[in-house]
């Protein structure tokens, strides 16, 4: 069987590393909001860039928690209201929209470029009225989406740019990784993620440090000070032994995302099939770190079955539009055709950092052969 993705050969590169670092925090006798959170928030703000201050950092609990809190910051500092409407691609994974409709704001879908499944900046302007207050652009399946139009929309009617990045760390786009492109962005370090924790954990970049600040209160309760509350926060805190894990898994992440690009690379010019659609190559292969490898086809389900035949896994991401969800019910009559067409037809190939070089060959080849 050629798994989907192996975590547990993923980890097992670093056991040592992660049990030294396990058992440095039991030790310490200190596990939540500790030296742990600190050094990995100043890790990630290394990775993130020069310009990037630890205080502008924030661990929290999840990705969908990192999301929430960066909307309700904006919320809390009177530079958004619920009502306000956030633009967001139609076919996003739910957490992106439940983050926008949890803080009492209105999602405006717009619809994703069909070739890389990415939000269609073409597409945005049509899409903001006078109570447009944000953009929230999600990296989808580790491409980054962004362009200069999209800097001059933000600008020309006084947007917030938020990123959901939580599959895309490591990538980048003119010379800036994701994550500091725009005005804040949110991290899942859920266990599949290509930096992954061995637990939920997620993490806000802010350009803006007093939004950084309020980010952390809220996370912790609402509270800066002890017993002291300035919001009805949250309880959204990575805990130390996640911290510990990430800062070991993190000095790692880029030779895991290269290895990603190789099967990838592999995957575009070998696989030749008709009924298969590959996604298309970036013009700069540093701004996809291929979180997922999706492609498309006609016979989805049937191409799946024999891949499964063949022992191999797939996984589709994603089988329901948001639009179609029960918990949104009240948008199941709209019509996003070419949301619906992409998850009609994806189908997410073996895509992992531990993939052999035999494992890559008996995925081509069977698909080659369908």
């Amino acid at each position: 069987m050629v798994k989907f993705l192996d975590l547990q050969k993923v980890n097992a590169q670093y056991a040592e590393e992660l049990k030294a670092a396990a058992a440095r925090v039991i030790d310490s006798g200190w596990y939540l909001q500790g030296g742990e959170n600190a050094a990995f928030e100043q890790k990630l703000a290394a990775f993130e860039g020069s310009d990037v201050a630890p205080e502008q950092v924030v661990a929290v609990g999840n990705g969908l928690d990192a999301l929430r809190l960066i909307l309700r910051a904006h919320i809390e500092m009177g530079m958004m209201k619920p009502g306000d409407e956030v633009i967001v691609p139609a076919n996003t994974y739910i957490a992106t929209i439940l983050a926008i409709t949890d803080n009492g704001l209105t999602p405006v879908l717009v619809e994703p470029s069909l070739e890389t499944y990415n939000i269609d900046i073409d597409r945005i302007e049509a899409a903001i009225t006078p109570k447009t207050r944000a953009i929230m652009v999600v990296h989808l399946y580790g491409r980054v989406v962004w362009s200069p139009k999209l800097e001059a929309l933000a600008k020309q009617y006084g947007l917030k740019v938020f990123e959901d990045n939580a599959q895309a760390i490591g990538a980048s786009y003119g010379g800036r990784r994701t994550g500091v492109l725009g005005d804040a962005a949110a991290f899942s370090f859920y266990p599949g993620k290509n930096l992954g924790a061995l637990g939920d954990s997620g993490a806000v970049v802010a350009r803006d440090a007093e939004v950084a600040r309020t980010i952390r209160a809220l996370a912790n309760y609402g509270s800066s000070k002890k017993y002291v509350f300035d919001y009805c926060g949250y309880n959204s805190r990575m805990d130390e032994i996640q911290a510990a894990f990430l800062s070991v898994k993190i000095d790692h992440v880029l030779t895991e995302n290269a290895r990603r690009r190789e099967i990838a690379e592999a995957y575009r010019t070998r696989i030749q099939n008709p009924k298969i659609v590959l996604p298309p190559s970036p013009s700069d292969p540093l701004e996809h770190v291929h979180h997922l490898y999706v492609v498309r086809s006609g016979e989805r389900d049937a191409l799946q079955s024999y891949l499964t035949e063949q022992g191999i896994q797939t996984l589709i991401h994603y089988p329901i539009p948001p639009h179609k969800q029960r918990c949104y019910a009240s948008w199941n009559e709209r019509s996003y055709p070419i949301t619906e067409q992409i998850h009609r037809e994806v189908l997410t190939l073996p895509m992992s950092p531990v993939m052999s070089a035999s494992e890559v060959d008996q995925v081509i080849d069977a698909l080659n052969r369908f």
